[in-house]
């Protein structure tokens, strides 16, 4: 235990520089992977004349966008950064858009604002065309429970635990991994470890997954329905350990939660796209 503590005093410092992506590029990718069978012929169209001229047209190919400005375009990422969660502040669930999304800038009010532009086809195409890769990601991110949270420690962000992994993490946290051992942040295990365990590509990982997929019947809700419902799972299933110490069988255990909420996003991204697609405007 004592060993344990000093690792996490070590890592303290370091946790405001580490970056937050929610499912990291595998998780993502997926959620572009299986919503692109579920497109209907017009929301296919309207998707392929968007996205024309990128170097992978497809929802996969730009699901990671909003996360790469990071080091692209720096400064619109800074602008753009509050749009990849909701902090529920009342210490549970209960969203308040004054309160928790002051001007927009959430999950909730993001994705709201980007489904307008994109259904309004007297928006310039560039504009349109950044709403749907907007789209894509934030769909994925609300999502991921820790991107939608009623704690006080940031979606995880300021939880540190020592992961015992076989699993390389991703390029930028390679300094805090030795030994088979990752020092890091509970909100970094469910960006990338939960889903990287099951070994697979992106491209495997979606055919298993699509086995299982269908489209839902409506949006259900919409943005702050889906951001209530992942903020209520992270108690249902305990994904706050009681230890900070974790080792794979955290990780087992949570990936079919992982893989459901992945499904989820998709279903629910598909019905979005072929709402906004079947308007004549």
């Amino acid at each position: 235990m004592r060993h344990l503590l000093v690792r996490l005093i070590v890592l303290i410092p370091s946790l405001a520089a580490v970056p937050a992506h929610a499912w990291g590029d595998l998780g993502h990718r997926l959620v572009g992977e299986l919503a692109q069978p579920l497109l209907t012929q017009r929301a296919a169209a309207g998707v392929a004349e968007l996205l024309q001229g990128e170097p992978d047209p497809t929802l996969a190919g730009v699901a990671n966008w909003a996360d790469t400005m990071r080091a692209t375009d720096p400064e619109r990422f800074q602008v753009t950064s509050r749009w990849h969660y909701v902090n529920f502040t009342s210490g549970s669930c209960h969203f308040d858009e004054q309160r928790d999304c002051k001007d927009g800038a959430c999950v909730i009010g993001a994705i709201e604002t980007q489904r307008r532009l994109l259904a309004d086809r007297t928006q310039p195409l560039d504009v349109r065309r950044d709403a749907l890769k907007f789209i894509v990601h934030l769909v994925g991110d609300v999502h991921q429970p820790l991107h939608a949270s009623d704690r006080t420690d940031r979606g995880g962000n300021d939880f540190p635990v020592v992961l015992r992994t076989a699993i390389p993490p991703e390029e930028y946290a390679r300094a805090n991994y030795q030994d088979g051992v990752m020092q890091t942040q509970l909100h970094s295990v469910w960006d990338h470890y939960v889903l990287a365990s099951a070994g697979m590509t992106s491209a495997q990982y979606a055919a298993r997954l699509a086995t299982a997929m269908r489209l839902p019947g409506s949006s259900q809700g919409g943005p702050r329905a889906w951001a209530v419902e992942s903020c209520r799972l992270v108690d249902r299933h305990s994904l706050y350990p009681p230890a900070h110490d974790l080792d794979e069988n955290y990780l087992e255990g949570m990936r079919p939660l992982a893989e459901r909420r992945v499904r989820l996003a998709a279903g629910r991204l598909a019905r979005l796209l072929n709402e906004v697609f079947a308007r004549r405007r």
